[in-house]
């Protein structure tokens, strides 16, 4: 006889960007008396609204949503500050008796709540850190990973090229112990039981859906946004400003790129984050249960998936 599981219950909504998962949720969690918790470090930065589709104040006022607008741009946030965070307000829903739902395309983000990671226990070493930033501004964020490809290409795959203070937290890591990043990896056994609901739809679609969103973001003033972002005084090599979309506008008003060229080069990055998202939400994963997310009855097929889970022990 299988023993009850009595870990507190965890819905995840995952899949790659632009495939729906915000309003999916939202319905939802209005289904199941669910609060959303976002697993997207775009949404923690205010201010930074337009180009990271976040939630509109009419759709947070519907469902209560928890980790957005809690920093601004220039604040850092770790892996671990999200993993605390993340645990307590999964705690505080639990304790008014709603159920969370995880939401969220950033994969080493829902991977620590689902997997338990314990960050690696290396001191940060400062000597060699100002070594290491004095080389990424010679080699530039793409060369700088492809040299953490060459020694930890596994650590390289899941970490954005474009997010150099991680990139130069796994070579410190490795310098600094002798030991790949990737083999430091913690896990334990996740605090919660959990149920992964994935949304997929054909690639086509979603490279289509991706470009008509970010014409849409453009419209309603993304780059108006930008540009208040540096009037404010928020330097353009902020990690929060390296996100798709903000670095390519920040380049255009700098006079670097022309717009046509920033929107080309934002749809062409979009492209290969969906690509690196697969890396972390794969078909074959058994762990997930994958809904095309153009079906009809998608919000009862996933309330029914929900409802099913949380009668089972």
């Amino acid at each position: 006889m299988r023993l009850a599981d009595k870990r507190p219950p965890l819905v995840v909504i995952l899949g790659p960007t632009a495939v729906g998962k915000t309003e999916t949720a939202i319905q939802l969690a209005e289904r199941v008396n669910g609060e959303i918790i976002s697993a997207d470090s775009r949404l923690l930065y205010r201010g930074m609204d337009i180009g990271t589709a976040k939630p509109t104040a009419e759709q947070r006022a519907h469902v209560p949503h928890h980790l957005i607008d809690v920093a601004e741009p220039d604040e850092i946030w770790s892996l671990a500050a999200f993993q605390r965070a993340a645990d307590k307000a999964i705690a505080d829903i639990h304790r008014r008796g709603k159920l969370p739902i995880l939401v969220g395309g950033t994969g080493q983000y829902l991977r620590a709540i689902l997997e338990g990671w314990l960050p690696p226990k290396i001191a940060a070493q400062p000597r060699l850190r100002v070594a290491l930033e004095a080389w990424a501004r010679e080699l530039g964020k793409e060369e700088i990973h492809q040299r953490l490809r060459t020694v930890d290409p596994e650590a390289a795959a899941i970490i954005d090229p474009r997010n150099l203070r991680r990139t130069l937290r796994a070579l410190e890591v490795m310098f600094g112990s002798g030991q790949r990043f990737s083999d430091l990896r913690n896990k334990a056994d996740s605090e919660y039981r959990v149920l992964q609901l994935g949304l997929t739809r054909p690639r086509e679609e979603l490279y289509q859906r991706i470009d008509q969103r970010i014409q849409q973001m453009l419209d309603h003033g993304w780059l108006e946004e930008v540009k208040r972002l540096l009037a404010k005084g928020y330097d353009a090599d902020l990690p929060s400003l390296s996100a798709i979309g903000y670095c390519q506008l920040i380049e255009h008003v700098e006079g670097k790129s022309s717009l046509e060229t920033a929107v080309e080069e934002i749809k062409r990055a979009s492209r290969l984050f969906v690509r690196r998202q697969a890396n972390w939400f794969k078909p074959s994963d058994p762990r997930i249960q994958w809904v095309e997310a153009v079906r009809v009855d998608l919000i009862k097929e996933l309330e029914g998936l929900a409802r099913n889970f949380l009668t089972e022990s």
